[in-house]
């Protein structure tokens, strides 16, 4: 019974791993996105003229 109980966990382990890269992946695509639009805006401010 231990060892089925300890390869179930190991399953479940690597699994949580996966899904924390996934959630940090998604993050990271986000600041990617946001600072891109800030430094999209940044220029546009710097270069308008009236």
């Amino acid at each position: 019974m231990k060892i089925m109980d300890n390869g179930s966990n190991a399953g479940m382990g690597s699994s949580k791993k996966k899904d924390s890269c996934k959630r940090l992946g998604k993050y990271l695509r986000e600041q990617k996105g946001r600072l891109y639009i800030m430094r999209r805006c940044v220029i546009m401010l710097l270069c308008w003229h009236d």
